[in-house]
């Protein structure tokens, strides 16, 4: 029986193996250009369901396809050589059941190449996440603020303040390690109880908008660069201030092609001589 050599990329198994070691680096990436530029720089890439706000102009994440996730998750598979990619399994495509979100995560998998898929729940999401990690399907949970939810939440805000919504994201968070998660996601969680929880499940926590503690940090990669400006959640830090920096290029193409100064001669093709 030959062996086919797998690749070098970070695998779910060593990110899990990460807890307690050092600080695990994740941000979003949707194409195969971003995916490139992210890849070097960090352990784990997610092919967020954000894409629907960030990329399509949408109002929330609940709109966005399994075939978006999909195409977007090949996209950056053909850019990511070293980091964990995760892709997200988008709202309707695994709630119904244990037996469709198998069917969806499978189809993910097999489609795209990653690594694992992530999913949004607690509690209630338990049973499918053991089904999953059962059945060979890596899975990458999400506690807290989960915007797949947003419609009966009351919309984005932190969570955690009170001591019944504390209660209820220590279960989760309890629940989908036990139920064999690799890592969790912790969003929009007041900070004490973020560092609680990071002390005592045995995952890793990856967090936005929660702890300095937490196992890792995550952000979409367009608001860390500076790309989507409609809002700027408290948790994000712009790191570059690119959407400006587009804007002023633009003006100056449209400048020069209003001038006709571009195509110059160097930018064009001659017949031979």
């Amino acid at each position: 029986m030959s062996t086919v050599g797998h690749t070098k990329r970070t695998t779910p198994a060593a990110i899990e193996a990460m807890k307690g070691t050092r600080s695990i680096v994740s941000l979003t990436a949707y194409t195969t250009p971003i995916a490139r530029l992210l890849d070097p720089h960090c352990d784990l890439l997610l092919v967020g369901d954000s894409l629907g706000m960030v990329l399509y102009g949408m109002e929330t994440t609940v709109g966005v396809t399994l075939e978006m996730m999909i195409a977007h998750g090949q996209a950056v598979m053909r850019g990511a050589k070293h980091a964990c990619v995760t892709v997200d399994m988008p709202f309707g495509s695994y709630q119904e059941s244990k037996e469709q979100a198998f069917r969806n995560a499978a189809r993910i998998l097999k489609e795209t190449g990653c690594d694992g898929v992530k999913l949004e729940g607690g509690e209630e999401m338990a049973e499918t996440v053991a089904f999953l990690t059962s059945r060979g399907i890596p899975v990458f949970g999400h506690v807290g603020l989960m915007p797949q939810q947003v419609n009966t939440t009351g919309g984005y805000r932190s969570l955690g303040r009170s001591d019944k919504e504390a209660d209820k994201i220590r279960r989760d968070a309890k629940a989908i390690s036990e139920a064999g998660a690799f890592a969790m996601v912790i969003e929009g969680t007041v900070e004490p109880l973020a560092r609680e929880i990071t002390a005592a499940v045995a995952i890793p926590t990856i967090g936005i908008g929660a702890s300095a503690a937490c196992d890792g940090q995550i952000l979409v990669s367009d608001d860390m660069l500076g790309l989507f400006n409609d809002f700027k959640p408290r948790f994000v830090k712009h790191f570059a201030e690119l959407a400006p920096i587009i804007s002023k290029a633009a003006e100056a193409y449209a400048e020069e092609v209003k001038a006709r100064t571009f195509p110059a001669l160097e930018h064009t093709f001659q017949p031979k001589k």
